[in-house]
């Protein structure tokens, strides 16, 4: 190949080079828009806001109480010979929890039997001596004057008491329950022995401000749950509102939670006490924003995020009622399209896609 062929041949490789450089060019430039294009794509979820009822709640701290507790004293402050409760166990009413020594009511029973027992012939005796042969003969006022002259009467009084003086040496279970802050130990004396709790329901007690007195009314259900497993909740009901206002200007409400297996006597638990209020415009809370001092929610139209100030009515857990803003003079209707999700960054008017239309809430 001569000199002119090799200079054209290497022009017509530089030009293929040129040629696929400048494809991959716009390749990656293609590539890049498409990518900017995906970045700046606004994607939202949507509800159809509608009427229905809101659940208002009220929030408190509450104290779980046993519906019954026992504090377990023994009668005589002497030295514990038996011993058969320990905390936790479950016991039923009537059982055995404790004895204490005994030797000393069994000597003055048997004292007081033979008191009684030398009583009677001194009765007898009056009797004779009021010239009745039996007590069967005798009048009602006689028999009286007889049994008080001859001690009869102060006697049977002393059996009756070192009978019970010798039972209250058994300590018997008077409700049926679990043992609890045991305080007494065997071969010692004992003033307090246990408690008992019968933990088949409990109370709670919580206490409201004054002006939120008005939406409790006996009867109305109430929500627990332990601060420790706020998973578990449980179901009851406002049995007492406290007619008075304490010091801190605060009203106690009790509640009735039955079956609350699980939960401990002097437990701390949060209440949750909850109302209908009817035909309410309800979101949930993350659809709301606060914009300069304002509550925004964005209504989706033609594809654009509209700024629509608003009002919260009430508000629970998991949502508020809304309306629209009476400074701002906004509305918000049934069947808007309200963004519920990927709204921190809107501004008025941002195109935005929703991903799918949704049943109203």
């Amino acid at each position: 190949m001569n000199c002119f062929g090799r200079i054209a041949a290497m022009t017509l490789v530089l030009a293929a080079v040129a040629s696929c450089g400048r494809k991959d060019q716009g390749s990656e430039a293609a590539t890049e828009r498409h990518a900017k294009v995906e970045l700046t794509e606004n994607y939202v979820d949507t509800i159809h806001l509608a009427q229905r009822d809101f659940r208002h709640q009220l929030v408190c701290n509450g104290l779980l109480r046993a519906q019954v507790r026992s504090e377990l004293s023994m009668p005589h402050a002497d030295v514990l010979t038996e011993l058969h409760a320990h905390e936790g166990q479950a016991v039923s009413k009537g059982q055995l929890l404790a004895v204490t020594d005994e030797e000393a009511y069994r000597r003055a029973l048997t004292k007081a039997e033979r008191d009684v027992e030398k009583s009677q012939i001194d009765f007898l005796d009056k009797l004779l001596a009021m010239g009745y042969d039996s007590p069967d003969l005798a009048p009602e006022e006689a028999l009286k004057k007889a049994e008080v002259t001859s001690g009869l009467f102060s006697a049977k009084y002393d059996l009756e008491k070192a009978k019970q003086d010798l039972a209250d040496c058994r300590l018997y279970a008077p409700i049926s329950g679990h043992i609890a802050d045991v305080e007494g130990k065997l071969y010692q004396k004992a003033d307090k022995l246990c408690s008992i709790v019968d933990d088949s329901a409990f109370d709670v007690e919580f206490n409201v401000l004054e002006s939120e007195l008005s939406s409790l009314t006996p009867g109305m259900g109430v929500k627990v749950s332990p601060f420790a497993a706020e998973e578990r909740q449980y179901s009851g009901s406002i049995r007492h509102i406290n007619p008075s206002v304490n010091e801190k200007g605060l009203i106690k409400a009790t509640a009735r939670i039955p079956g609350a297996s699980g939960l401990i006597d002097g437990m701390n638990v949060r209440v949750v006490v909850e109302r209908q209020v009817p035909k309410s415009l309800v979101v949930p809370k993350d659809a709301v924003v606060e914009r300069d001092g304002y509550y925004v929610v964005f209504v989706y139209r033609d594809g654009r995020a509209v700024w629509t100030y608003v009002d919260i009515v009430d508000s629970n857990l998991s949502e508020h009622a809304i309306t629209g803003c009476a400074r701002k003079n906004t509305e918000v209707h049934p069947s808007d399209a309200i963004i519920v999700s990927g709204n921190m960054n809107l501004a008025d008017g941002t195109p935005v896609s929703p991903r799918a239309s949704e049943a109203a809430l």
